[in-house]
């Protein structure tokens, strides 16, 4: 396993995690929903403000996928607002293999939503566990074997499938993102990963992007503080994360083409979803990085 992250860093442009700072930013920057809340209802008007604010490209969940094609589909109110989907994160069970079947089905079903509203990508997220009493050595078989399988749906579907590490499931720490990542069919699995989550899980986001750097497809470009608001989250630029070291790399993955601010909700925060995903903009195009008008 180890040979075979040598190989993938091996693969990253010399050079990898300087700071660049080119006056040119090749890659486009997007926001995700949840900042606005859990529903599918609050979709209209995180799109709204996303839109609003330049943003170029947007991710939802693949429930609010579900839940607006009762109602004739997101992408109509995407096309109102001129914003493109690019994603939709969507939570599939990895652990228990007899609900595999109908896991696989469900992500296939996500996976034709979002091609429907013209996204690319499916970000898989892990399921939720009881860290304390989690074993993860005896679940790390049944969580490949189900990524694996997910993966290699996914793709048939014509989606990427971006694996995100996400804290109080069963892929949080630096060896749990390792040991499922070196052990995956990297032709069927790809890498989504939140650097915000990295750091709030105790993994060091800069090197875990540089080790897998030709694995990754979809980002969650969050930052950390570990305050009292939005999950310990705060908007990009007030944090601990070192986001120019990442977007240096980030920059370096031709296969990478646009990466998604993320920040998730609070209540009684000091600013509300748009301020945030303004502030984040702001930090953002001091780094080089442009924006719709």
């Amino acid at each position: 396993m180890m040979q075979r992250r040598q190989f993938l860093g091996s693969l990253a442009v010399a050079g990898a995690g300087s700071r660049l700072f080119a006056a040119e930013r090749r890659l486009k920057i997007g926001h995700t929903g949840i900042t606005w809340g859990f529903k599918p209802d609050d979709a209209p008007g995180a799109i709204h403000d996303v839109a609003s604010l330049g943003y170029n490209g947007y991710e939802t969940f693949g429930e609010y996928l579900d839940a607006w094609e009762l109602k004739g589909g997101l992408k109509a109110v995407l096309d109102a607002a001129g914003l493109p989907l690019v994603s939709a994160y969507c939570n599939v069970n990895l652990t228990d293999p007899t609900k595999r079947t109908d896991e696989v089905a469900k992500a296939v079903r996500w996976a034709k939503l979002i091609q429907k509203c013209g996204g690319t990508t499916a970000v898989i997220g892990p399921n939720g566990v009881r860290r304390p009493a989690y074993d993860f050595k005896t679940s790390k078989s049944d969580i490949v074997a189900a990524l694996n399988e997910i993966g290699q749906a996914v793709t048939d579907a014509g989606v990427i499938p971006a694996l995100h590490q996400h804290t109080g499931t069963c892929i949080e720490t630096r060896d749990e993102v390792y040991a499922v990542l070196d052990a995956v069919n990297s032709k069927a699995v790809k890498f989504g990963p939140d650097v915000g989550q990295l750091a709030k899980g105790g993994s060091d986001p800069v090197k875990v992007v540089k080790d897998f750097l030709p694995l990754i497809r979809h980002v969650h470009l969050k930052d950390w503080d570990g305050g009292p608001y939005w999950v310990q989250y705060c908007p990009l630029g007030r944090g601990k994360v070192d986001l120019p070291a990442v977007l240096d790399l980030l920059e370096q993955n031709r296969e990478m083409k646009i990466v998604m601010v993320e920040l998730d909700p609070s209540a009684n925060a000091p600013m509300p979803p748009l301020e945030t995903a303004r502030t984040s903009k702001e930090y953002l195009k001091k780094l080089g990085y442009t924006f719709r008008s």
